[in-house]
């Protein structure tokens, strides 16, 4: 029997057959997450308060997408602090931001669009992000540019539906992570003119975020700026 998903919009919808967003496997941290080095960036952020903890029993969707949308407002003013504080959330560390080729660092349909229209610039980051109970969550972030807006409103198009390809995550290891799989299913997108984010969360290995709040983490993390 096929799963399901709920999309960016709230809708449930089925997994088609195999045919899904690959797993991209990735190295993710599980110890040694606080640790500096190995290019990571260190950051802090304010405490989040566990009452607005998404992982937290008895909050409800009204009030998870409330904040949801609070955190894209203050990601949108470049406050990311304040846009994971919404979701009861700091953020541990991130990499430097990294430029690709965006052939090469692409896969399925995406990549065969990219052979068709020029993408003028490809930045990918990884963030660590947690709550106050230990929770963590591995947030993929890319940042695409294009040619013009009508190819960006395409290919934001195109990498909405499940099973088309993707943009290769960062791969984990440059946190120490341990390894994660990139399902597509906890996914957000934004376009802004010219240019479209895609980004996709994840539990670092025991950690227990519910798929709502995962999706609601890459919702917002799709509107940062570019770090």
């Amino acid at each position: 029997m096929a799963g399901f998903y709920t999309d960016k919009q709230g809708r449930v919808r089925p997994i088609r057959g195999n045919s899904g967003k690959a797993a991209v496997m990735a190295g993710a941290v599980a110890l040694g997450v606080f640790a500096s080095g190995g290019g990571a960036v260190p950051l802090g952020g304010s405490a989040a308060s566990s009452e607005i903890s998404a992982v937290r029993a008895g909050g409800s969707q009204a009030q998870l997408r409330a904040r949801k949308s609070e955190g894209q407002k203050a990601a949108r003013r470049g406050d990311p602090d304040g846009a994971w504080g919404r979701l009861g959330l700091r953020q541990l560390r991130r990499t430097p931001r990294q430029q690709a080729e965006c052939l090469a660092a692409s896969y399925g349909q995406v990549r065969e669009f990219f052979t068709r229209h020029r993408c003028t610039s490809l930045e990918r980051a990884l963030f660590v992000v947690a709550d106050d109970g230990g929770n963590t969550a591995a947030v993929s972030v890319a940042w695409v540019g294009l040619a013009g807006s009508g190819e960006a409103r395409r290919f934001r198009t195109l990498i909405d539906e499940h099973g088309t390809g993707d943009i290769t995550p960062l791969g984990a290891p440059l946190l120490d992570l341990a390894e994660i799989s990139y399902t597509g299913l906890r996914y957000g997108s934004d376009r802004d003119g010219r240019n479209v984010t895609v980004a996709e969360a994840e539990n670092a290995t025991g950690s227990g975020f519910d798929h709502d709040t995962l999706d609601a983490i890459a919702e917002v993390a799709a509107h940062l700026p570019r770090i």
